[in-house]
């Protein structure tokens, strides 16, 4: 990886006698969808805080964009930060546009950037309309446009689309598609496994304020080594052929349903599994093929039990 655009080493995060975030490390490149998942209470805001500035680690490191929080240097390197937190917080009594204004002025960018930038999140229709009349997925999609006014290096979202219908999300993520292609790095906390499991480059898996795993989707399902799924169309009659031809491959397990077959076969065997069913035009029908869910990834590694130390 070039340069990272955020590195974090061992950072660890205490209140009182809770441990929110523990020896959390991890680094994220320009242009990249990085997520973070994890249940609630399991360290995402309070490491999104963290690199925010906003919080202090008991212990670690932290560099954005080659600057450390704490330093002088980080004034300007905030410019080119935009942050939007779970619950976005607006003036009521102020419009869509109005809103916007004000964020511009105060980030130094030229109000002709906001009508185009409430079009694009798709308020172009309500700009008018004052903010307290707003749903919460106008409030987010709000909170989008004021996080991508001055053209950011990085973007940092909490949980970000709460609130958005299913077509608010797939606009949500087409944005997304199109920052990254600018080269704009972005890092999204979600617990909305299903959701982000094809729309981000790699995640890390926290609980419990600790990092379980790193990696892409694809990546971690190889390293647990999770079974594939595979669902079988019958023809008629076809159950005792499949029933002979899966004898002969030990590992897999097969349950009949009437006119359905599914089988269970570790990820080494695969591919010997689709070639023996293929081989079966006259009792197979149909397959459709079930990987690992991200949901499935997630649990393999947090139903570990924790480290030893860590919080529980």
């Amino acid at each position: 990886m070039p340069t990272p655009v955020v590195e974090a080493q061992s950072i660890s995060k205490r209140f009182g006698t809770v441990t929110a975030v523990k020896d959390v490390s991890f680094a994220i490149g320009a242009g990249e969808i990085f997520g973070l998942i994890g249940h609630n209470g399991a360290g995402k805001s309070t490491l999104l805080r963290i690199l925010l500035g906003l919080l202090t680690p008991d212990a670690g490191s932290v560099n954005i964009l080659d600057s450390a929080p704490d330093s002088g240097r980080f004034r300007d390197c905030r410019r080119q930060i935009a942050y939007l937190p779970e619950n976005v917080v607006f003036y009521d009594n102020l419009s869509g546009l109005e809103t916007l204004r004000f964020y511009a002025e105060l980030k130094g960018v030229s109000p002709r950037d906001c009508r185009p930038l409430l079009d694009r999140v798709g308020l172009a229709k309500a700009l008018d309309r004052p903010v307290r009349g707003y749903s919460k997925g106008m409030r987010q999609r709000l909170g989008l446009a004021q996080a991508m006014l001055g053209r950011p290096r990085l973007l940092l979202l909490d949980e970000p689309t709460s609130g958005l219908d299913p077509a608010g999300i797939r606009e949500f993520y087409g944005i997304l598609g199109e920052l990254r292609e600018r080269g704009v790095t972005i890092l999204l906390s979600s617990h909305n496994l299903a959701e982000i499991q094809n729309r981000v480059d790699r995640l890390a898996l926290m609980r419990l304020g600790t990092v379980q795993a790193i990696g892409t989707v694809q990546s971690l399902r190889e390293a647990l080594d999770l079974p594939v799924h595979v669902r079988v169309t019958l023809r008629d009659g076809g159950d005792a052929e499949v029933r002979a031809a899966l004898a002969q491959l030990p590992g897999c397990a097969l349950h009949l349903n009437g006119g359905e077959a599914t089988i269970d076969c570790a990820r080494r065997q695969k591919m010997t599994l689709l070639s023996t069913l293929m081989a079966l035009p006259r009792a197979v029908a149909d397959l459709h093929i079930h990987e690992p869910s991200l949901e499935d990834v997630f649990l393999g590694y947090t139903e570990i039990d924790p480290p030893q130390g860590a919080p529980r």
